[in-house]
């Protein structure tokens, strides 16, 4: 009886977490595309500082990999973005160029 009760209680509460959860990852994507519309589009002079890679799995067997790269400014300051996958290989390590950006947003690099 004790079990049942606790059931009730368990299932319902997992599913308000779960959709929840997609609620606030919604909404932060939303956010973060409305601020990266809102922000000019940049050119700049920039060096390719590092590249790296994020590899992610579901359950059912699919997957992917994201691909992101660390940018320099002449101030020395860095802005890492994440890239498309057909660009992500065209860019090495050290190569400099200029980084045309929309605040998080990567919209390409003219190698020079």
């Amino acid at each position: 009886m004790m079990l049942f009760n606790l059931m009730e209680i368990f299932v319902p509460a997992m599913f308000v977490l779960v959709v929840g959860l997609m609620v606030v990852m919604v909404i932060r994507n939303v956010a973060e595309w409305s601020r990266n519309n809102a922000s000019p589009r940049l050119s700049s002079p920039a060096t390719v500082v590092a590249k790296r890679q994020h590899h992610y799995s579901y359950n059912n067997g699919g997957g992917g990999t994201t691909y992101y790269a660390t940018f320099e400014f002449e101030s020395g300051d860095r802005l890492e973005l994440r890239l498309p996958a057909r660009e992500a290989g065209l860019l090495a390590e050290g190569d400099r160029g200029m980084l045309h950006f929309q605040g998080t947003r990567f919209l390409g690099f003219d190698r020079q």
